[in-house]
């Protein structure tokens, strides 16, 4: 009897941290998809995985920095509770301002991505519309499922999330199926594969951005170490899988020099999957592509304007009647629409932006946060990230790294392929 109720506790354990695990990956997962193969072009496959190894081990640190803060606290408290406690008013506002811009510049960057997708989708239809007006139909179509409540976004992310993971390995499996090592090892092209990689150093911190679902995973499974920990060790490191099976699957189907034409023409996500599916023989694949690429989208772009929803509900005081989420909706919806509407080319300018600001609430203020904490509560025996302060030197380091390489980059200072 024992070990039967035993094996019922560790089952719903079990249960629970994947469910905590794919919160974390499902928030990674969409950022990087589709701008890591055009950003990568330049330093090209092997300096990829590189790049995205050390990104992925700071991520990961900074992300347990915060838990290690946030322990500190109640169930519940937030980033905006967090830093003013730890680090003051100063960063409070600093800290807020940049998620609120983050979270706005990524829901422009998928209406972007996502008017480009559609516009694919539909021209394989016979229908051709201009990329803004699909902008517009992708971004009002999901406003409305944000719009009706949380519980309508959860079910049809949960959903997204099952169709996405099954049209990903049919679509992508083949295409692994068929990849030309040649392509991948010895690209051809130009000699220089490393200065790119400074450049592209920014898009691969927004690639491994969960650090907004670290307080909803304490609040979540309360104060257990050990289960969030985990949950964060292998929902990143699902993340880092998708992310090395899609850089292995587009490099090794499309040449080095195919992605001079990709960025081009502005390096959005329908290029993209027009190029595989130009590789792609069998028409049925294209469309398991297409469906991958428009779900990806679609969920992120989701996940992303439920947090700025409530976000803003909170900053606010907007209530939950229907005038006060009507209100949300629009402090929400509005700003990234009529962006995607005005530029609606601007993807990969987008995905910059929100790593710049990103570097602040994501590495440099987790880290500051933790060290603070330290010295509050010297006596601690919790749970603290192991390797003292050089780690938290360490993440702070790569914070302002990366920062200063999109600002370089921004000012015409570091080489970009293509």
């Amino acid at each position: 009897m024992a070990n039967h109720m035993n094996a019922a506790k560790s089952g719903a354990e079990r249960r629970s941290l994947l469910g905590g695990a794919m919160i974390i990956a499902g928030t990674a997962v969409g950022a990087g998809m589709f701008s890591l193969p055009v950003v990568g072009a330049g330093m090209w496959f092997s300096y990829s995985i590189a790049m995205l190894i050390g990104v992925w081990l700071c991520m990961l640190v900074s992300g347990l920095l915060l838990l290690e803060t946030n322990l500190h606290f109640e169930p519940g408290a937030s980033f905006d509770t967090l830093t003013r406690e730890t680090l003051g008013n100063f960063w409070r506002i600093v800290n807020g301002l940049s998620i609120a811009f983050v979270l706005y510049i990524l829901a422009y960057a998928y209406i972007s991505g996502g008017g480009s997708i559609v516009n694919h989708s539909l021209e394989a239809a016979g229908i051709e519309l201009p990329q803004s007006v699909a902008g517009l139909v992708f971004a009002l179509g999901l406003a409305f499922v944000v719009f009706i409540s949380t519980k309508a976004v959860d079910r049809i992310t949960t959903i997204m999330l099952g169709g996405m993971i099954i049209t990903f390995f049919l679509a992508v499996g083949n295409l692994l199926i068929d990849i030309d090592t040649v392509k991948l090892f010895k690209p051809d092209g130009e000699e220089t594969y490393l200065p790119y990689l400074l450049a592209a150093l920014p898009f691969g911190l927004v690639s491994f951005g969960y650090h907004g679902n670290v307080p909803s995973l304490v609040k979540y499974y309360g104060k257990d170490p050990a289960t969030i920990i985990k949950a964060i060790v292998l929902g990143t490191l699902i993340a880092f899988v998708i992310y090395v099976c899609w850089l292995v699957a587009t490099m090794g189907n499309i040449a080095r020099s195919d992605f001079v034409d990709i960025i081009a023409q502005g390096g959005n996500m329908g290029v993209l999957v027009g190029a595989l599916s130009g590789v792609i023989a069998s028409d049925w694949l294209t469309s398991m592509l297409t469906l991958f690429a428009n779900l990806a989208v679609a969920s992120s772009f989701l996940g992303v304007t439920l947090g700025l929803f409530d976000y803003l509900a909170d900053l606010f005081g907007f209530d939950e009647s229907r005038s006060g989420r009507l209100k949300t909706a629009t402090v929400t919806f509005i700003p990234p629409t009529v962006l995607g509407l005005l530029f609606p080319d601007g993807f990969l300018i987008a995905i910059g932006f929100a790593a710049l600001a990103a570097t602040i609430w994501a590495a440099i203020v987790p880290a500051m946060m933790a060290h603070r904490v330290r010295k509050m509560y010297p006596q601690h025996e919790g749970f603290r990230v192991p390797g003292g302060t050089p780690v938290i030197a360490i993440v702070i380091l790569f914070g302002i790294i990366t920062g200063t390489c999109h600002l370089l980059a921004m000012a015409d200072l570091l080489p970009v392929f293509g």
